[in-house]
């Protein structure tokens, strides 16, 4: 029986999207501009979803949950990719490599099953929409999260405990911009048949089955649908369609990644950098910015914000510098005034 030599890794090399200093400036800028833009964006949508009592439906819930999802995904690889388009040598560590594997494919697959729950939100809106206090309430609707964020936890701790503590050896060199279980089984030094396998059954099975259920879901839907006015047809159809965008977007590299066992995939590392990027701002531009109710909203609140801030800052300044003009003056004396009736109010 051949034994190979394991080694013992503590850290890993990246080999990142590209070697030449310009064509990864270009990339920092790529991919600051739209993490400035996918940030901001989705922590204004949870703003604007709990400043807004009328915002209180459960698509509307669920868009949240979905926001602080997409904050959480984009946060876990791009800011360490930014900072090591400035490092000569992309390194790290066993434990921080386990850790961006297992957050990637909880997060991943915790959106992945947030989106059926927001297809079944759709499908009794419009299917049972006599039901549809009975069947999606906020009891039906912190239960349904919660069971997403149980199932995205399962799926990546079996990927975890499969990847961790695997005996490699050769270089420890991941050709990637981050750390994925491709890689790892690369560098695993034993018979990594049942590993593969189950790795696809966990990865590939799960993401093919939510992609086609899905799709199943919004075509009947579509098709339900039919019958409606020209008008309501055409607005129904101009939103489902951008869903189904939105599930390609995600389950396509997903797809195209994991569904492939036992062989590596030409381009997988541009794929998934693109999967990584692009997925997260498909929330902020279809799901919210198509919502007249949300960009409504979303101006009030800012509008308000701008408003207050414009306007408070003449009197903050005059604090600041010690000032006192006679427009404050006349302001103070009312409120003494005021102050004063209301305590004799009080008193009678």
């Amino acid at each position: 029986m051949e034994h190979k030599n394991y080694t013992v890794v503590t850290e890993f090399v990246l080999l990142g999207l590209s070697q030449n200093q310009e064509v990864q400036m270009i990339l920092f800028f790529f991919f600051l501009l739209f993490y400035m833009i996918i940030l901001p964006g989705n922590i204004l949508i949870i703003l604007t979803i709990w400043g807004d009592s009328k915002l209180g439906s459960p698509m509307y819930f669920f868009l949240a949950n979905l926001a602080f999802l997409d904050i959480c995904y984009c946060s876990v690889t791009p800011p360490r990719m930014l900072a090591d388009f400035f490092s000569h040598r992309k390194t790290i560590s066993y434990s921080a490599c386990m850790a961006q594997l297992f957050f990637l494919h909880f997060l991943g697959a915790t959106e992945a099953f947030l989106l059926m729950v927001m297809e079944y939100d759709c499908y009794v809106a419009i299917c049972k929409l006599l039901h549809y206090t009975r069947l999606v309430n906020r009891g039906v609707c912190c239960v349904l999260v919660g069971a997403t964020w149980g199932g995205g936890f399962i799926h990546g701790i079996i990927l975890f405990a499969l990847s961790i503590h695997r005996p490699l050896c050769g270089p420890n060199i991941l050709d990637n911009c981050f750390c994925d279980v491709h890689q790892l089984v690369k560098l695993t030094c034993a018979n990594t048949y049942i590993t593969e396998l189950l790795m696809f059954l966990n990865n590939g099975v799960v993401i093919v089955m939510c992609f086609t259920l899905l799709l199943i879901s919004y075509t009947v839907l579509l098709l339900k649908l039919w019958t409606q006015s020209s008008k309501a047809k055409n607005k129904v159809a101009s939103t489902y369609v951008s869903h189904i965008i939105v599930v390609f977007v995600m389950c396509g590299p997903a797809m195209y990644i994991y569904g492939l066992p036992f062989q590596a995939v030409p381009m997988e590392k541009v794929v998934a950098v693109f999967h990584m990027v692009i997925f997260p701002l498909t929330n902020p531009m279809i799901y919210t910015l198509r919502n007249k109710e949300i960009k409504g909203s979303m101006w009030k609140m800012i509008s308000k914000y701008i408003f207050c801030i414009v306007f408070s800052m003449p009197v903050l300044c005059r604090r600041f510098y010690g000032f006192v003009g006679d427009h404050d003056r006349v302001r103070i004396a009312g409120l003494k005034l005021e102050n004063g009736a209301q305590k004799r109010r009080e008193d009678w």
